[in-house]
């Protein structure tokens, strides 16, 4: 049975984290962190969760609760996530980190920092959408230069950033099959008159609204016919079992860092 420190145990994902690993046979819960101030401090995480009580009082410090054998797992927000890492690296601890929205820069930092242990970075821990993000990528290699591609995500309307880290990892495994820069090719944005579509172009657009867990749709176009590739995710414990999946597999790696095709064995 593997450790997990569970930040960000009070949201929405914390939450549902915390209830399947008091079903697990895989995983238990050790720690529960929350940002300082916060309303749930002190409180049991098991009855946040809406489950039975598991002696795992909520708390601000992170790095008291840091072991080598335990696996940290983030679904917060960036300057967070980073905190959080560091304090993990720094004790040994794993780390597996579901934030999205970092800038380059902070992406760039929390890579730095993950390195120094073992980790799992994914925009998206649903098994569904790793398997689409392969899909996609073969999907393309066979379609050829001849079909356009557009990404369309929905997702709730509490959600912070846009467009979506899973629909820019799709961008990117579009962009990784063609051979292209992504960076380079994407259009996340088209307003007014903007002319033609480019033929390099990966297009990325976010829409928020009601209560959508997270719905995705690859779009590649070509004359006369297209393809669509969906996948929608109806409870986020598709991603909070993924999340789970993936701290008790990286929990006896090496040092480095890992994605959730590494997870699955693709």
């Amino acid at each position: 049975m593997v450790d997990v420190v569970v930040c960000g145990a009070a949201g929405r994902m914390g939450r549902m984290i915390v209830g399947l690993a008091a079903e697990s046979p895989d995983a238990r819960v050790v720690g529960a962190i929350e940002s300082p101030g916060h309303s749930a401090i002190g409180q049991d995480a098991g009855a946040l969760a809406g489950v039975a009580s598991i002696g795992v009082p909520v708390t601000d410090a992170v790095a008291a609760v840091c072991r080598p054998e335990r696996i940290v797992i983030d679904f917060t927000v960036p300057a967070a996530t980073l905190a959080h890492a560091k304090a993990a690296a720094a004790a040994g601890a794993g780390l597996v980190i579901g934030t999205t929205g970092f800038t380059p820069d902070e992406d760039r930092e929390l890579r730095r920092v993950a390195g120094g242990t073992r980790a799992v970075i994914a925009a998206n821990y649903s098994v569904g959408v790793t398997v689409l993000l392969e899909v996609v990528a073969q999907a393309t290699k066979l379609l050829g230069p001849g079909f356009d591609a557009e990404i369309v995500e929905l997702h709730h309307h509490h959600k912070k950033d846009a467009p979506s880290g899973t629909g820019l990892a799709l961008g990117r495994a579009v962009a990784a099959a063609r051979g292209q820069d992504f960076d380079r090719v994407k259009t996340l944005a088209r307003e007014g008159l903007v002319g033609a579509r480019g033929p390099d172009e990966i297009g990325v657009v976010g829409l928020r609204a009601g209560d959508a867990i997270g719905d995705h749709t690859v779009i590649l176009g070509g004359i006369g016919e297209r393809l669509e590739l969906v996948h929608r995710a109806q409870s986020r414990s598709c991603l909070a079992s993924g999340a789970l999946r993936a701290a008790t597999w990286v929990a006896s790696k090496p040092a480095g860092i890992y994605a959730m095709r590494d997870v699955l064995g693709l």
